[in-house]
């Protein structure tokens, strides 16, 4: 049996409270140093093809049409927060192949032709190569606010595997990323909101202002805030839920994490624990039957970031 082509997968945390809100020296040190342990396995690993699956908080994807999974041939990034603007360099072509292939496969997939993303997508990016400018990408949105269309454990696996199936076929090297988590719930509106001018907000697509994204900021910034001193009414991060959840993609028991619930996430890591999603697709991409080196695994719980923060790296031989 021929050899697959050289594959590696990166599960990294994003937040996108970096360099806005202060944490102790110590702390950010350590970050620092993971964040450029994970770009120095990247670029040694040098691929020649991004699979990057994101969220996304309300800035491309509205309650008025939630798609649960959406491949882009184009992409722009929006540049909220500190997260760099302008199109992603995405290989428009494979985007589509790809697409096709999992529809031959009976795996429905809604298609972008102007996608638009945020710093769940860019900040992975910004991080590893500095900026935008990268090798091809193909970018996949997967809804991680609005249930019931949020995808279940069992499914986002199987996408995985439709896109290692792919990819089987690429000669390129390849790295797939899944950016986002891990435990955590940010300010995010849901449609249970009382205010019908919120829900109205999340469900109708529309530019924001300047003013609108100053506002959202400062909104962040201050729960980050309040959840590092205690004074905030949100879910505390869950350090145990992220090294089970960890444990279970650096093992491969990729099974184990079916049995794990809508609700049983959301109560014990967070509403928006359903990005660690992106994770769990981008590792069941890595050829099942091949021994994965782990080369990169850090944890950190950080409040003041609102984030359970993971890097996860693991590699097929080359």
């Amino acid at each position: 049996m021929a050899a697959h082509p050289a594959r590696a997968f990166l599960g990294m945390s994003h937040s996108p409270l970096f360099g806005l809100n202060p944490i102790d020296p110590g702390v950010e040190q350590t970050l620092q140093a993971a964040v450029n342990a994970a770009r120095e396995q990247v670029l040694a690993f040098d691929p020649e093809l991004v699979i990057l699956l994101g969220p996304d908080h309300y800035n491309g994807f509205f309650n008025e049409l939630m798609p649960p999974f959406c491949i882009g041939s184009e992409a722009v990034a929006v540049g909220d927060y500190l997260s760099p603007a302008g199109p992603l360099r995405v290989d428009g072509e494979t985007a589509i192949a790809l697409a096709t292939r999992l529809m031959d496969e009976d795996f429905d997939i809604a298609v972008s032709r102007r996608m638009q993303v945020h710093h769940g997508f860019s900040q992975a990016l910004q991080f590893l190569w500095g900026g935008l400018d990268t090798p091809p990408v193909v970018p996949i949105f997967m809804n991680a606010v609005a249930q019931p269309g949020i995808p279940r454990l069992r499914r986002c696996r199987q996408l995985g595997e439709a896109i290692g199936r792919f990819l089987d076929g690429e000669p390129r090297r390849t790295l797939v990323i899944g950016s986002g988590g891990l435990s955590h719930e940010p300010p995010v509106p849901t449609l249970a909101n009382p205010d019908p001018a919120v829900r109205e907000r999340i469900t109708l697509k529309r530019e924001p202002t300047q003013a609108d994204r100053d506002a959202k900021t400062q909104k962040v910034m201050a729960a980050g805030m309040a959840l590092a001193s205690g004074t905030s009414g949100m879910k505390p991060l869950n350090p145990d839920w992220d090294r089970r959840y960890m444990d279970a993609l650096a093992q491969g028991q990729l099974d184990a994490l079916e049995g794990w619930t809508e609700a049983s996430i959301e109560d014990e890591a967070g509403l928006s624990a359903h990005e660690s999603k992106t994770w769990l697709i981008a590792r069941a991409a890595l050829p099942a039957g091949q021994p994965l080196a782990v080369r990169l695994r850090h944890y950190q719980a950080i409040p003041e970031l609102i984030a359970g923060y993971g890097v996860l790296f693991m590699q097929t031989a080359a």
